[in-house]
């Protein structure tokens, strides 16, 4: 339950499908679209007169685009960090293919494009200018095998939450996925989740030896199950949050539990993630501690994937509500501080009247925010579509929308 010091999140409870489930057609996405809201990957009218901005465009997924010229047909997330060394920017895609609707061949995942400079006032899309590990050949960045035992138990993929690069080094945190289907009630279906690093900014990876344990293993509902790294604050730490593992959205036992700590920047580089310090509800009081394990700061509608960035002097976070199925955003003027009540952006569906006049995307999930977005009240977020096998499966794609207000 939200703790004290923080505002109650919303309860409204709309079902839906899930992201690897068979979605159904018919949906009243017509009716909503024609009706009550905007239609699939366009802009409201109060988006258009905020200027020429992306509002759905699609990144991949179209031939002869981009992505395609990198090798990337069709993929999902697109995760954008800063390339702190050279400041161009990465997407980390989770499984992606070469083809069209999940066309083979199969590339794997994570899979990394990278753009040479990115327009926050979404005037030009994103365009990807070349791929790990080299130009016009995208490939899976970690060295693994799919539905196999990795020497850590059975493993059907690996998903990115998030990526960082400072110092000189790049870091992406994953969940190994051990069920994506016919998870049991109460189980979030993990393996483990880690932190990959890269000493060749995304090139070549190796793990941290130090693995959270999941499901499989033995540790169900880990809150380090899915990571957000907010960024290096001013004061010197590496802000992260963190989450229970709920990329499948058939997590029954998520709770939309939300934590967070810190860790010193060198700390981490060295994998002695034991000096963390946790944000806690201890002795009466919120405070800083290392007698404590974080406690939980928000909670309410299960969430599945969700992003912190620090956009100017203000931390902004989104995340996919996957029971009011849309992406929400809060802000707050320090990690640590009270975090403003969920603000609906993009919707799957129109049909509750707090989703009216809202960018309508259907079979949505994701919303990643982009660290190089133009203000703290104008975000770019990168929104995912997934649609199952029974559907031609397609779309499967991200699609960029900017002017975002938090």
């Amino acid at each position: 339950m939200p703790t004290p010091s923080q505002p109650a999140p919303r309860n409204t409870v709309h079902r839906h499908p899930t992201r690897r489930s068979a979605l159904k057609a018919g949906l009243g996405f017509a009716l909503g679209a024609g009706l009550l809201g905007a239609a699939p990957g366009t802009a409201t009218a109060d988006d258009r007169s905020a200027g020429l901005l992306q509002t759905g465009t699609p990144l991949c997924e179209q031939p002869g685009d981009s992505a395609s010229a990198q090798g990337l047909g069709s993929g999902d997330l697109a995760i954008p960090y800063h390339r702190e060394h050279d400041n161009t920017w990465g997407y980390v895609f989770g499984d992606a293919f070469g083809g069209i609707a999940q066309a083979d061949p199969y590339l794997g995942s994570p899979v990394i494009l990278n753009q040479a400079a990115f327009d926050a006032s979404g005037g030009t899309p994103i365009s990807f200018s070349w791929a790990m590990p080299t130009g016009g050949a995208a490939k899976q960045c970690f060295d693994y095998a799919h539905r196999a035992d990795n020497g850590h138990g059975f493993e059907i993929t690996r998903i990115p939450n998030d990526c960082i690069e400072f110092g000189g080094r790049t870091y992406i945190q994953y969940t190994s996925v051990a069920l994506w289907e016919n998870i049991p009630a109460g189980y979030d279906g993990s393996l483990m989740s880690g932190v990959a690093y890269s000493d060749d900014y995304g090139v070549t990876w190796q793990d941290y030896p130090y693995h959270w344990a999941g499901d499989t293993q033995g540790t169900n509902q880990s809150m380090y199950g899915m990571w957000s790294f907010a960024g290096i604050d001013p004061d010197g730490w590496l802000y992260v949050f963190s989450k229970r593992w709920n990329g499948t959205h058939a997590n029954t036992a998520d709770g939309g539990a939300i934590q967070l700590f810190r860790i010193r920047p060198d700390e981490f580089r060295a994998g002695n993630f034991g000096a963390q310090e946790n944000w806690a509800f201890l002795d009466g009081r919120w405070q800083w501690t290392r007698a404590a394990a974080p406690s939980v700061m928000l909670s309410g509608n299960r969430i599945g994937e969700f992003s912190v960035k620090r956009i100017g002097d203000t931390y902004c976070m989104s995340y996919f509500d996957v029971d009011d199925y849309s992406i929400c955003t809060r802000t707050a003027p320090r990690p640590d501080a009270v975090w403003t009540a969920p603000k609906v952006q993009i919707v799957g569906d129109a049909l509750p009247p707090h989703h009216w006049g809202r960018p309508q995307l259907p079979f949505l999930y994701g919303g990643y925010i982009h660290p190089g977005s133009a203000s703290a009240t104008s975000l770019t977020l990168i929104a995912s579509q997934w649609q199952s096998v029974n559907h031609g499966k397609t779309p499967y794609r991200v699609l960029q929308y900017d002017g975002i207000r938090p």
